[in-house]
């Protein structure tokens, strides 16, 4: 089924306090179990991968009954119903949602912010419509949408420019990865005569005692790299009298290609394609820069909690 929002997740959880003081750990499992939520429901975790999506959920659930007065903390972790709370559960018999909350007086005031941007806290739009995440939900989801966007236009460019802009972006990822080396020596015999191909060296050590041979492929998306190509990168290897390498493409290798590296040999070959590419790309800023930060706090419960 589809998982519980975080305003479905309002009422039960005041209900709960009115029969027992409650936590955020108490009210996960019967929240769940009210939903008959399978253990892969239970389990699914946020984009950050930092909790659940119903441990988020039911989290900001509590969060928002704080805010409005509905529950109050009355000892360690521990929140209780309040009057205000008990006559909420009556108004409302059925359900409870953000717009309800935004009824009670001083709702604003709670958040610390005006009431133009209050009601845009946790919710998708203004019509009063179900909200499905909570906002740390939507915060991250919108990074996530925000870096899906910027890998397609990180491959565009990169498709855009010359294959030796190719070969050395490839050699600048792999140094910032750690390789040892430096780029001018890593690139020191791209385009030499005897190079069997090989568009690059990286050292697996500072000091050089290892080293890797590299091959960049820079195909369209839908091309994809075959058996013989990676074959061919091998014998290159052999030629160079080098047990390791890396062949990296801006396009897929077919099954044929990953079975064959998969069989395993006496050389050590690793297979980057170009969704791999980005990644490591964006994970370690080449080609990419931060343009802006956000630093998203929460409360520190043990801080204000009483030994």
């Amino acid at each position: 089924m589809t998982l519980p929002t975080f305003e479905n997740c309002l009422r039960p959880i005041l209900e709960m306090s009115a029969a027992a003081d409650i936590s955020r750990r108490t009210v996960l499992e019967p929240v769940s179990d009210l939903f008959r939520l399978t253990a892969e429901e239970r389990s699914k975790t946020i984009p950050s991968g930092h909790s659940t999506v119903m441990q988020s959920r039911t989290g900001w659930a509590m969060t928002f009954l704080t805010k409005g007065g509905l529950i109050q903390k009355v000892s360690r972790g521990q929140y209780r119903i309040t009057d205000r709370g008990r006559e909420f559960l009556a108004k409302y018999p059925q359900q409870i949602t953000h717009k309800d909350l935004r009824t009670i007086p001083g709702w604003e005031q709670a958040w610390g912010m005006d009431k133009k941007v209050s009601k845009g806290v946790g919710e998708q739009d203004i019509d009063g419509s179900e909200t499905t995440a909570s906002p740390i939900e939507l915060v991250e989801s919108g990074a996530q949408s925000l870096r899906s966007e910027l890998a397609v236009d990180v491959m565009k460019n990169i498709l855009a420019q010359s294959p030796t802009f190719f070969e050395h972006l490839v050699l600048d990822v792999l140094l910032a990865m750690g390789y040892g080396g430096s780029r001018e020596s890593a690139a020191a015999h791209l385009g030499k005569a005897g190079d069997e191909g090989i568009d690059g060296r990286v050292n697996q050590d500072a000091l050089g005692l290892d080293q890797i041979m590299v091959q960049a492929k820079r195909y369209a998306p839908d091309r994809p790299i075959d058996r013989q190509t990676v074959q061919a990168f091998i014998g290159s290897l052999a030629g160079q009298g080098v047990t390791k390498g890396i062949l990296i493409t801006t396009s897929y290798f077919n099954e044929n290609a990953l079975e064959f590296v998969r069989r395993g040999s006496n050389t050590k070959v690793v297979l980057v394609d170009g969704e791999q590419l980005v990644e490591l790309m964006l994970r370690y800023h080449i080609g990419v820069r931060v343009a802006r930060t956000v630093e998203i706090l929460e409360l520190d419960q043990n801080y204000f909690e009483d030994d």
